[in-house]
């Protein structure tokens, strides 16, 4: 049996992260249903400290996800979980941007002004990359 999966990243601010990747990305970032988390404190199952508002809208503390605009089956969905814990090394998984017919350099001047950080150019034979690191310091390849 084939399984599906989502690519998990630890965040000290998911929700602000969420909306850096999913801008990065042209992705959409997973709506809030504030009607289902006043339910579920309502009924006990969650508590006025599960939740926070970003943008003006209740979200649960803990995490916010984007996914690709059309839809899981064109590509896995990422989610940014809250932790405590700072990041200290590098990262053993990243993702690799690639841009298609768009100029990467154009796509990581646009990252570098909304907060990434140019980390290093890199070459092996005819292909070429562009190492970046997001607002929380996670790197991130651009390249055609």
């Amino acid at each position: 049996m084939a399984y599906t999966f989502q690519v998990t990243v630890d965040s000290a601010d998911p929700h602000s992260l969420a909306d850096w990747w999913a801008d990065a990305l042209g992705w959409e970032v997973e709506p809030s249903d504030e009607t289902f988390i006043r339910r579920m404190i309502a009924e006990g199952q969650a508590s006025e400290d599960d939740t926070t508002t970003h943008r003006g809208t209740l979200v649960w503390r803990v995490g916010a996800a984007i996914r690709h605009p059309e839809g899981l089956d064109r590509a896995p969905r990422i989610l940014f979980q809250l932790v405590t814990e700072p990041k200290v090394v590098k990262n053993r998984v990243h993702l690799d941007v690639r841009t298609g017919p768009d100029d990467p350099q154009a796509v990581v001047e646009r990252l570098v002004a909304k907060g990434a950080t140019l980390l290093h150019h890199g070459k092996q034979g005819p292909f070429a990359w562009t190492t970046l690191a997001d607002p929380e310091n996670n790197e991130l390849c651009v390249s055609s």
